[in-house]
C-alpha cells in the first residue's frame, strides 16, 4: 500500500508548481550561494528536489548539482523544465532514506520539507538525515528546512492552513499530538489531470533541541537554527513560536 507522500505527488507535478510555497525559489538560492561563498567548483545534492526548482535555479547559475526525489512525476516535471531551458542536469530517482552517495557533495539542501518530516516514524526521518550526512564530504555543509515545533504549542496549524492555502492543496481537521508532535489532517489535492483526491496525512513538527541532538550523532559541529521566510532566508532572523518552519544549517566543520 502506498503512503500518503507517495499517492501526494502521483501525476502532480505541473500543478505543483503552482502552489503558493514554491514561489521563493529565487531567494531561497540567493542565499544558498552565499552560504557557499559563491564557489562554483562545489557539487551539491538536492534531495526531494520535487520538480527541481532550486537544482535548475542553481544550474543557471553555474553550480554542479544532482536532483534526487522518490516521484516520478515530479522528476518528469524537473526534467521537461530543464530540457525546456537547455541545460543539463542529472535528476535521480532515489529514497532519501538509502542513498547509493558516500562522502560526494560539499552542499546537501532539502528544501520545502524535501522528504525528512513527511516519513511515518521518526527513524525514518532520522535514516533520512544520516543519508544526506553520509553523501557528504567531511568538510560539507547541510541546509534544509522541516516545521517548527514551537508553533503547534501556541497556533492551530489548521488555522494556519486556513489562511495560507492556495493553488490546488487544502489542509483541514488538523490535529495536533502534543505525545508525538504529529499533526493528523485531511489533504485534499487536484492533481494533473483535474483528479481531486483526499489523503490522510501527518507531519512531524521538531523542536530545536531535537534536531541539533539529532545533527550532532551525525557528526555535525555547528548548527544554526532559525526563522525559514518563504523566499528570504537569513541568519538575522532568529526563530520564534511565530515561525511555521525553520531553516537548519549544519557543518561537519566550522566552515565550507
Amino acid at each position: 500500500m502506498k503512503k500518503w507522500y507517495e499517492s501526494l505527488f502521483e501525476n502532480y507535478g505541473k500543478n505543483y508548481d503552482n502552489e503558493c510555497y514554491t514561489k521563493g525559489t529565487i531567494g531561497e538560492c540567493d542565499f544558498i550561494e552565499k552560504e557557499l561563498d559563491f564557489d562554483k567548483s562545489l557539487k551539491i545534492i538536492d534531495i526531494g528536489c520535487g520538480t527541481g526548482r532550486h537544482s535548475i535555479e542553481l544550474t543557471k547559475r553555474g553550480y554542479h548539482i544532482i536532483g534526487i526525489d522518490l516521484s516520478d512525476s515530479q522528476l518528469k516535471q524537473a526534467k521537461e523544465k530543464a530540457k525546456a531551458q537547455n541545460l543539463e542536469i542529472e535528476f535521480q530517482k532515489h529514497d532519501a532514506r538509502k542513498l547509493p552517495f558516500k562522502d560526494d557533495f560539499d552542499l546537501a539542501i532539502m528544501l520545502c520539507e524535501g522528504g525528512f518530516c513527511l516519513m511515518e516514524t521518526d527513524e525514518m526521518n532520522f535514516e533520512i538525515l544520516r543519508n544526506a550526512a553520509k553523501s557528504l564530504k567531511k568538510s560539507g555543509k547541510l541546509i534544509f528546512t522541516t516545521l517548527n515545533g514551537l508553533f503547534p504549542l501556541y497556533h492551530s496549524v489548521e488555522k494556519f492552513h486556513t489562511t495560507k492555502d492556495e493553488g490546488n492543496t487544502t489542509c483541514r481537521s488538523n490535529t495536533f499530538d502534543l505525545m508525538t508532535f504529529r499533526d493528523h489532517n485531511i489533504v485534499t489535492v487536484e492533481d494533473d489531470s483535474g483528479n481531486k483526491k483526499e489523503l490522510e496525512c501527518n507531519e512531524r513538527f521538531y523542536v530545536p533541541s531535537e534536531i541539533t541532538w539529532l545533527l550532532k550523532s551525525l557528526g555535525f559541529k555547528k548548527i544554526d537554527i532559525y526563522g525559514a521566510k518563504l523566499g528570504a532566508f537569513s541568519r538575522n532572523d532568529e526563530l520564534t513560536t511565530e515561525d511555521f518552519e525553520m531553516l537548519v544549517i549544519a557543518d561537519f566543520t566550522s566552515e565550507i
